[in-house]
């Protein structure tokens, strides 16, 4: 099957589940696993892909992402008669269905009815998912809860709020989104309402905005809320899903227990 994923943590997933070699075409974007992926014609970045190349490629698939992608896009490669399948996981939940829904596309049942054997570890990875979710959730129930707010950019300053991945990921270990309320999916903090919402801990992610320790610094002076308080966090463990997930799961749970461990 030739495959186009304009999605990078779609990318890494189908490279971590053997379907790799694959791909024709992805996107600058595309960084994991990085030997692999410097192979692979690139097609643009996830809001500009050079729609007119992929066509050419004749892939008989192109995957995308409902929040990564662009509309317009998509709908300029399927009036080309190319496949196109979109997901958009919000939660971890999400994420496992959205894991067997691309294995389903990619690996079609055989004449006689029964799976592709190709879908076996798209199931895995969907049910380790599944196991990792239901594990976190009794671990956190038991745990107290920890105020957070996970930072995305700087000038503005803008952060998380509820339906999102990010937020579902950390909400499973215990966490409690201080800024679910007061923007949409992603919306713009100033340092005052992060300083009013009295957070226990501000994660500063590394993607899309590159925090470092001189970011937690800045915002720790302007907020007046503890040193202490603020954490760069990877932002690919918090925010890529598929292959990731798993890890992501215990990841999320090691910056709240890191937490309560000081409270």
């Amino acid at each position: 099957m030739r495959i186009v994923s304009l999605c990078p943590s779609l990318t890494e997933m189908l490279f971590d589940l053997g379907r790799g070699d694959e791909l024709v075409g992805i996107t600058d974007w595309c960084i994991h696993p990085a030997q692999a992926v410097s192979t692979v014609e690139k097609v643009g970045g996830t809001k500009t892909p050079d729609t007119a190349r992929i066509i050419e490629l004749a892939p008989d698939i192109v995957l995308l992402n409902d929040e990564e992608n662009r509309l317009e896009d998509a709908r300029v490669l399927e009036g080309a008669g190319i496949n196109c399948l979109s997901t958009f996981p919000k939660t971890v939940l999400e994420t496992a269905q959205m894991v067997r829904t691309i294995g389903a596309a990619l690996c079609p049942a055989t004449q006689d009815g029964d799976t592709d054997q190709g879908f076996l570890p798209f199931e895995q990875l969907a049910g380790d998912i599944e196991d990792g979710h239901g594990l976190a959730r009794a671990r956190s129930v038991r745990l107290a809860p920890v105020r957070f707010a996970y930072l995305i950019w700087r000038q503005p300053w803008m952060a998380v709020g509820a339906d999102t991945y990010a937020s579902d990921l950390i909400g499973l270990a215990g966490g409690e989104n201080v800024l679910a309320g007061s923007i949409e999916r992603y919306g713009e903090v100033e340092p005052a309402t992060l300083a009013a919402a009295r957070p226990d801990l501000v994660l500063l992610c590394t993607e899309p905005f590159p925090f470092d320790e001189t970011h937690a610094a800045e915002l720790a002076d302007l907020t007046g809320l503890p040193r202490a308080s603020f954490s760069v966090a990877d932002g690919e463990f918090i925010s890529w899903h598929g292959s990731r997930t798993p890890a992501g799961i215990d990841y999320a749970a090691d910056l709240l227990d890191a937490v309560r461990q000081r409270t």
